[in-house]
């Protein structure tokens, strides 16, 4: 087991698997899913590719073809029983190194009970919940949210946010200014609309930026391949440069984002598109979005 330093100063952590000359990469956003009567209500055939079972087997032989190390696993259904099996698979996989589970947000006693259970899993080190799909537009503003959300706090974990533009992004200033002590993060740099109007690419850029003026906000770089615009670091220059002046790459965290990212193209070429973006800063800059970042927030 090599060390590597992160580069918030934070000392040395442990990465297994790596020889001291290697740099880790850990992908902060992998999904994985079985095909089950009951879950996954948003999956259906009209998503093509991605309605099919996805195997923890599966997803290493395609990280490590890419050169990917590591993975943290995010929740894709907002049942206990999907986090429940991710913990478990996240046990039986060393490569897996956390897990973004779900938490019942709305209810602050289930919250806290589920908390206590998951709280006894190492690999438990982040929450979220599918809050796009949500028919609450309020929902990051609700009181029994925000107790909930304090709960997390206490516990020490971060809160992903998932497709934050264009119904949340604009609440989640507000809702990490009234939670200091919560990390939140925003996945997928909260869902840039490109290739749509300059107003809403406007509006994006200056919601990122009021959720970024905020310390207690990082942000995932991840989830860009899926809206029908072109993928390439040409056609990513513009979010990149906006999302690296707000957050700086010492809160910017690689995320891969399969298998949901096949809709956009095979796993290696969105990691040798990023790997163009990131691996143009200074060794120091790329490996803090590469992993230093994913370690420091979650505690890996």
């Amino acid at each position: 087991m090599s060390r590597i330093t992160d580069d918030a100063g934070q000392g040395t952590r442990a990465v297994a698997g790596l020889s001291a000359a290697a740099p880790a990469r850990i992908d902060s956003h992998l999904h994985l899913w079985k095909l089950a009567p009951g879950r996954y209500s948003w999956l259906t055939q009209a998503h093509g590719v991605l309605y099919n079972t996805f195997t923890a087997e599966q997803a290493r032989g395609t990280l490590s073809a890419a050169g990917v190390d590591q993975a943290i696993l995010v929740q894709a259904d907002d049942t206990a029983a999907d986090t429940q099996t991710m913990l478990c698979t996240a046990a039986a996989h060393d490569w897996i190194v956390g897990v973004i589970g779900w938490l019942p947000l709305e209810d602050p006693a289930a919250t806290a009970a589920l908390l206590e259970q998951w709280g006894d899993s190492p690999a438990f080190c982040g929450v979220r919940t599918l809050i796009h799909d949500n028919p609450r537009a309020d929902i990051l503003e609700l009181e029994s949210v925000r107790k909930s959300l304090g709960l997390v706090a206490q516990a020490g974990l971060p809160l992903d946010v998932p497709d934050a533009f264009p119904r949340h992004l604009g609440q989640v200033a507000d809702l990490a200014r009234a939670l200091p002590e919560l990390t939140v993060v925003i996945d997928h740099l909260g869902k840039p609309p490109r290739g749509g109007t300059a107003e809403s690419m406007k509006l994006w850029q200056q919601q990122l930026a009021a959720v970024a003026a905020l310390p207690n906000t990082v942000a995932k770089v991840s989830g860009l391949n899926t809206g029908g615009a072109e993928f390439s670091a040409n056609a990513l220059n513009q979010v990149w440069d906006i999302a690296l002046q707000a957050f700086g790459p010492e809160r910017l965290m690689f995320g891969g984002d399969w298998p949901v990212s096949l809709l956009g193209a095979t796993y290696p070429a969105t990691v040798d598109t990023l790997a163009t973006l990131i691996d143009s800063l200074g060794t120091t800059d790329a490996q803090a979005i590469w992993a230093g970042t994913a370690q420091r927030i979650y505690q890996r």
